[in-house]
């Protein structure tokens, strides 16, 4: 685990455990009505974030700090939340895996018939959060989604396990279905069409969307709650500027 970069470890919690008014010393596990999330509190070190580490654009220093999520043993580093919102504001939050970046932006596969790929045909300002709680960590991205091409999907589509492609086409994403058995009969229709081994088609309807950033903020927990938060933010004339954020 990273301990030298603000992660809580077990040695380091001031023996919160002894504390009566800590959540994990008065609860009974076995007891839901005993849990009070007003007292759960987890605490940080003092090892922060400073505008002299910071790489000088977002993208490199998102490379450093994925590279580093995932040496740290955190389960799916990949794993983002993806947060959209319809034409009248209302909004709405799944997790998706990024499955590229770069700096043209943040890329993830979808249905696009699916709520948020509709949401994003309507409304393409979206927000990714990358919650690295392990480490004590999260990366924001706030900018605007639109689709890749299909030549780029196809690629992709190509890599994923033989399950997962034909689940692209027996699932048609949060549209209504009459049972689980309707969703299994249609997966083994599609298993019967394309066995083990034969090509399987990228559907027209599944393909990715690219983030493009407009901001992008490294949150780096310390103690007393006073956390670093350094934002970059594309300038007029296509370059980034830092600025340090009130916890």
């Amino acid at each position: 685990m990273l301990q030298d970069s603000g992660v809580p470890h077990a040695d380091d919690v001031d023996d919160a455990a002894a504390d009566p008014a800590d959540a994990t010393a008065t609860a009974d596990p076995t007891d839901p009505t005993t849990l009070d999330p007003a007292a759960m509190r987890a605490h940080y070190r003092d090892e922060g974030l400073s505008e002299s580490e910071l790489a000088p654009d977002p993208f490199a220093q998102f490379t450093l700090w994925f590279a580093q999520a995932t040496a740290s043993g955190l389960h799916e580093p990949n794993a983002m939340i993806c947060a959209t919102a319809d034409e009248r504001g209302r909004p709405s939050t799944r997790t998706v895996l990024l499955k590229r970046h770069d700096e043209r932006g943040f890329v993830f596969f979808t249905n696009y018939g699916s709520r948020k790929g509709r949401e994003i045909e309507a409304n393409p300002y979206v927000s990714l959060l990358f919650p690295w709680h392990g480490i004590a960590r999260q990366v924001i991205v706030s900018g605007t989604a639109e689709r890749t091409g299909r030549d780029e999907t196809a690629a992709y589509f190509r890599t994923r396990p033989h399950g997962s492609q034909l689940g692209a086409w027996a699932s048609e994403q949060s549209s209504r279905v009459a049972s689980r058995q309707e969703l299994d009969r249609m997966y083994a229709e599609l298993a019967a069409r394309y066995p083990e081994g034969e090509d399987v088609p990228a559907p027209a309807q599944w393909g990715g969307y690219r983030v493009r950033p407009e901001t992008v903020e490294f949150w780096q927990g310390r103690e007393n709650r006073l956390h670093d938060r350094l934002r970059y933010s594309r300038s007029e004339g296509g370059g980034w500027e830092i600025e340090r954020l009130c916890p």
